[in-house]
């Protein structure tokens, strides 16, 4: 077992996650947490004295996460839209613990949050949805219903991804959003088809 404060919050902030997002906020109890992570209960009330302060512990996680992923989509060879729509297909399939798995189960669990009524887990989403579909906007040169129409896509191929069903026409859907923001913006990347 590991001595390091700093992996075992990361093990219990993983093992709420986890809970929340297969059985539901009520049953990641703090027992069940610290089970799950292979913690004392005690153990866990070293890191997190209440089930409030692990909520605080996954929204701090989604923030750290959302950042490094809204610094790659910025600087993303083929753009903020395409970035976000590639990302959004191909999430749920990534390698466990990878950052877009971790990323992926936050979002999961924090949208599960915001369902079952914490205002923190909605506001929290809110924002990462909002700072997403911002930095979309910067490349369509302030669009905002455009920026919206690719965030739509990409959430749609997330919640099919989420539920295991592969895209299998991502290549093909990839030329429809670059062929929609072609001509928009002075960060677009390709031209509008003539």
């Amino acid at each position: 077992m590991t001595r390091d404060p700093a992996a075992t919050r990361d093990r219990l902030v993983d093992a709420f996650a986890g809970l929340v997002v297969s059985t539901g906020a009520r049953s990641a109890t703090l027992e069940a947490v610290a089970a799950r992570a292979g913690v004392s209960k005690g153990g866990l009330l070293y890191h997190f004295a209440s089930k409030e302060l692990l909520v605080e512990g996954l929204l701090q996680r989604l923030d750290a996460l959302a950042t490094e992923d809204l610094e790659q989509m910025r600087t993303a060879p083929e753009g903020p839209a395409e970035y976000y729509v590639r990302t959004s297909a191909t999430e749920a399939f990534a390698p466990s613990g990878s950052a877009l798995d971790l990323l992926s189960t936050s979002l999961i669990a924090t949208l599960r949050l915001a369902q079952e009524g914490d205002p923190r887990a909605a506001a929290a989403y809110a924002a990462v949805n909002d700072s997403w579909r911002g930095l979309i906007e910067v490349q369509l040169g302030g669009d905002r219903s455009l920026a919206r129409i690719v965030q739509l896509i990409g959430d749609g191929l997330w919640g099919s991804a989420s539920m295991g069903f592969p895209v299998n026409d991502l290549d093909e859907i990839l030329a429809q959003v670059r062929a929609l923001v072609g001509g928009s913006g002075p960060g677009s990347r390709t031209a509008a088809p003539g």
